[in-house]
C-alpha cells in the first residue's frame, strides 16, 4: 500500500500544531539527482514505526499533525523558492511549526525566509557541506549556496553549521569576511557530539531555533539514500542529539536531499524517525515546563 500521508497526520488544519510539507524538487541537485522522490519516500517509511516514542512517553498520535501535501511543479529554483515562501508562510501565521520534506536543499533557504520575524529566529544548519558559494553554476538558488542565502535573511551570528566536512577553499575565504560559525565533523569526533552541540546552540542566541538537516551529514555507511554522500560524516545519533536539544526551541524544520533510489529504504526511514524525533522532543519538552 502506498500512503500519501505521513503517519499519524490526521489532524485538520485548524487543530494541528505541526504541519508537514513536501517539496519535490531536485533541479539543482550536483551529483545524483532523486530527491524529488524524497518527500513520498519519507512519508511511506513513516508508516512503519509504532506511534508511541519509547523514550518520551509521547504518543504520535495523540500529537495534532496535518500533512499539507507537497507543493506544486516548479520551473527552475527561483520559482520554487517563490512558491515555498508563499506556501510556508500561512504556516507560521497562525503559530504552528512546519516540518518540510524535500528535495534538495535549495528548498531550505525560502522556508526560512517565509519566518515572519527574521531576527528573531536561529538556524541549525546540519550539513556535510558548508553551502557557503555565492552563486554555483550560474544559479545563485543552487543547494550549493543555501547557507549563504539564509544568512543574508538573518545574518551570519543566527546561523551556525553542524558536521561540515566539504567546503571550497573560495567558501572559506569569503566567510572569513562574513562569519558564519560551523563546528565540523572532525571536530566533532574529537570533542563528541554533546559538546559540539552545545557550543552550536550556545552560539544562537534567539529564542527559536530552526533545524535544516540535509541528511548527508549523516555518514554514508547509515544514509547512503544521497545525492552528495560524503564519508566520516556524523552518525544517526548523532543527529539525534541535536534534534533533542534544539527541540525545545524548535520554530521549524526541514529535512533534505533523501534520494530513495540509492539505497533499499535505509535513508527514508532514518528521516522519517528524525521528523518524528523534533516533534516528539518538542512536545516534551513543552510538557515537562
Amino acid at each position: 500500500m502506498q500512503h500519501t500521508t505521513f503517519a499519524d497526520a490526521s489532524a485538520s488544519w485548524e487543530e494541528a500544531r505541526f504541519v508537514i510539507a513536501g517539496i519535490p524538487f531536485d533541479r539543482t541537485t550536483s551529483f545524483r539527482p532523486g530527491a524529488r522522490f524524497g518527500p513520498d519516500s519519507i512519508r511511506q517509511h513513516s508508516w512503519n514505526f509504532e506511534s508511541y516514542d519509547l523514550e518520551t512517553g509521547v504518543d504520535l498520535s495523540e500529537v495534532p499533525v496535518h500533512d499539507l501535501g507537497n507543493a506544486g511543479e516548479f520551473g527552475n529554483a527561483t520559482d520554487m523558492a517563490n512558491s515555498v515562501r508563499e506556501e510556508i508562510r500561512p504556516i507560521y501565521a497562525a503559530g504552528k511549526i512546519p516540518i518540510v520534506l524535500g528535495g534538495d536543499h535549495a528548498c531550505s533557504p525560502p522556508c526560512v525566509e517565509a519566518y515572519p520575524d527574521g531576527g528573531s529566529l536561529g538556524v541549525l544548519y546540519i550539513d556535510a557541506h558548508m553551502d557557503f558559494r555565492a552563486s554555483y553554476l550560474g544559479d545563485a538558488r543552487s543547494h550549493a549556496c543555501s547557507s549563504r542565502r539564509i544568512v543574508e535573511k538573518l545574518g551570519a551570528r543566527n546561523v551556525v553549521v553542524l558536521g561540515v566536512r566539504s567546503v571550497s577553499r573560495e567558501e572559506l575565504d569569503d566567510n572569513k569576511e562574513i562569519g558564519m560559525s560551523f563546528v565540523s565533523a572532525h571536530e566533532v569526533a574529537e570533542e563528541g557530539i554533546e559538546a559540539s552541540v552545545q557550543r552550536a546552540l550556545n552560539m544562537l542566541k534567539t529564542d527559536r531555533v530552526y533545524i535544516s538537516l540535509d541528511i548527508d551529514a549523516i555518514d554514508p555507511a547509515y544514509a547512503g539514500g544521497t545525492g552528495t554522500p560524503e564519508p566520516f560524516g556524523l552518525t544517526p545519533r548523532d543527529v539525534k542529539y541535536a534534534i533533542g536539544q534544539a527541540a525545545p526551541r524548535l520554530a521549524g524544520m526541514d529535512i533534505m536531499e533523501v534520494s530513495p533510489h540509492y539505497d533499499h529504504g535505509n535513508t527514508s526511514a532514518l528521516a522519517a524517525r528524525f521528523a518524528r524525533e523534533a516533534i516528539v522532543r518538542n512536545v516534551h519538552a513543552l510538557h515537562a515546563r
